[in-house]
């Protein structure tokens, strides 16, 4: 039986009755962007190694251990997050495949080596950091919604240390970052191959960036579909279902 602590509760990982996810309010729950971006990134089917930065409870790896056999390994540097994510590849039977490291993607290099993934995701802080006297009372959501212990250039230049050269980065952000996000792949010789926006509804603005790029290559950006999530009366659009649950 697996052990929960304070207020972390069991589900099931979307509609997978055979997948379940530890979360919690006030610590970490994974959100849309984390199942967009775990859908949105090239994946090697059978083989090669897959890193995801910022891995929180581990969602990422788990969704993404549904479409590739691949290794995969989070990098999380919250302790009580990481405990999470641990005891999330324990209760789903994945430690052959998924292995979380606690520490800062700064850091990593020691641990992880230099070139040595195909593909390197990474669900970062969105937004810059504040100033003390506006930070969350949550120092969780604080610390992962706002760049207290990385900045985004230090998460593009970790995606660029540890990706192989050919290799993808996948990332997903707001579009009021797009420019900078354009910019440090460029600064690290990731170039940006694929960018999908996301929007909750058809007429609103854009809330969420999809991008993919590859570590030395060539130009050739490829502007995507929009994906809208939601029609008019509330309810997923089919291509936002098919995504989330998979029908």
């Amino acid at each position: 039986m697996v052990q929960l602590f304070d207020d972390e509760r069991l589900d099931y990982l979307l509609n997978d009755e055979h997948m379940q996810i530890i979360q919690s309010p006030t610590a970490f729950a994974f959100s849309l962007d984390a199942v967009l971006l775990a859908n949105f990134a090239y994946v090697p089917a059978k083989r090669g190694s897959i890193l995801d930065l910022c891995t929180g409870n581990g969602v990422i790896p788990l969704l993404l251990s549904k479409r590739t056999r691949a290794n995969i390994t989070g990098v999380e540097i919250q302790e009580r997050i990481y405990q999470m994510a641990a005891r999330n590849i324990e209760l789903n039977g994945l430690n052959a495949q998924l292995d979380i490291v606690h520490g800062d993607l700064k850091e990593m290099q020691p641990v992880l080596g230099q070139s040595c993934f195909d593909v390197v995701t990474c669900n970062p802080p969105y937004f810059k950091t504040p100033s003390v006297t506006e930070h969350n009372h949550n120092e969780f959501l604080t610390i992962a919604r706002h760049e207290v212990y990385c900045t985004l250039e230090d998460v593009v230049k970790a995606c660029k240390l540890h990706v192989r050269p050919g290799g993808k980065v996948a990332m997903v952000h707001r579009p009021g970052r797009l420019v900078d996000i354009m910019e440090l792949f460029r600064k690290y010789n990731v170039e940006p191959k694929r960018m999908r926006l996301v929007y909750p509804k058809r007429g609103k603005e854009a809330n969420m960036l999809l991008i993919e790029g590859v570590r030395d290559g060539k130009a050739d950006l490829k502007i995507l579909p929009p994906l809208y999530i939601y029609e008019n009366d509330g309810s997923y659009t089919k291509e936002a279902e098919g995504i989330i649950y998979g029908k």
